[in-house]
């Protein structure tokens, strides 16, 4: 019997690497909370939805995705009580991404004053709580969706390249999720073309791991998060490479 459950995924690079492009590949119709106006510009079919006063939008065959523009965080918030609802038309939702969709928290707690120290505690549990409720989504009992990707950007913290969030939430949140992937454009086989390389497997100096028992391979070129679930609800990992290749960091 296929394995029906969704996947929840941290899809993380650095800047114009393609990680908005590649959530685009999400099952549709999809929708995306933008805090980065990164989704201007991917292939899919827009329509704008405001969540704090619409309803979700009607899946009329005439668009593929949603874009919620996130300007402060209780737009995240309401976005999550509609998915929650499962009143609503999506099968997919990015968040594009975690890494500023934090700073909207760090806005909504401080304003523009200093962090206080008891303000940092109450950033990671209210952006660790977000986490896990959208990575929920993915098993909700009323209507549960096939992906949840959450965009993040990296850093390199003592030689080791990560997801770039703020606190300890840095260390818990590649945990949370089913999957932790690291984007890169490396040449391609011939040397010259460029491919958007997806290191999923354990790889040497990125924080990049998985929990889907190894269908995806060690990494995937030009991935579609869709054939990607396709694999892992088949458990068939015949066309994913197995390859371990070195990553060169651009600075």
């Amino acid at each position: 019997m296929e394995n029906q459950y969704g996947l929840s995924m941290i899809l993380y690079g650095r800047s114009k690497q393609g990680k908005s492009f590649c959530a685009d590949t999400t099952p549709g119709p999809r929708v995306v909370l933008d805090a980065e106006m990164g989704s201007r510009f991917t292939p899919s079919r827009k329509i704008v939805w405001d969540p704090i006063t619409q309803a979700p939008p009607v899946d009329d065959g005439t668009w593929d995705t949603a874009i919620v523009y996130v300007r402060q965080y209780a737009t995240v918030s309401k976005a999550f009580e509609w998915l929650n609802s499962g009143k609503h038309p999506f099968r997919s939702a990015v968040l594009d991404s975690i890494s500023e969709i934090q700073q909207r928290a760090v806005d909504d707690i401080a304003g523009t004053n200093q962090m206080k120290t008891t303000d940092w505690g109450d950033l990671l549990r209210r952006v660790s709580e977000l986490v896990r409720r959208f990575r929920d989504l993915t098993t909700n009992p009323l209507k549960p969706l096939d992906a949840v990707v959450m965009i993040a950007m990296a850093r390199d913290v003592e030689g080791h390249t990560r997801p770039h969030v703020q606190g300890s939430l840095a260390t818990t949140l590649p945990y949370y999720v089913d999957v932790c992937a690291y984007l890169q454009v490396v040449p391609g086989d011939d040397g010259i073309t460029p491919v958007r390389r997806l290191f999923v497997g354990p790889t040497p100096g990125y924080e990049t791991g998985e929990r889907v028992g190894g269908r995806l391979g060690s990494y995937i070129d030009n991935p579609n998060i869709t054939e990607m679930l396709a694999a892992i609800r088949d458990g068939d990992n015949t066309n994913v490479n197995t390859q371990i290749t070195s990553i060169t960091t651009e600075n």
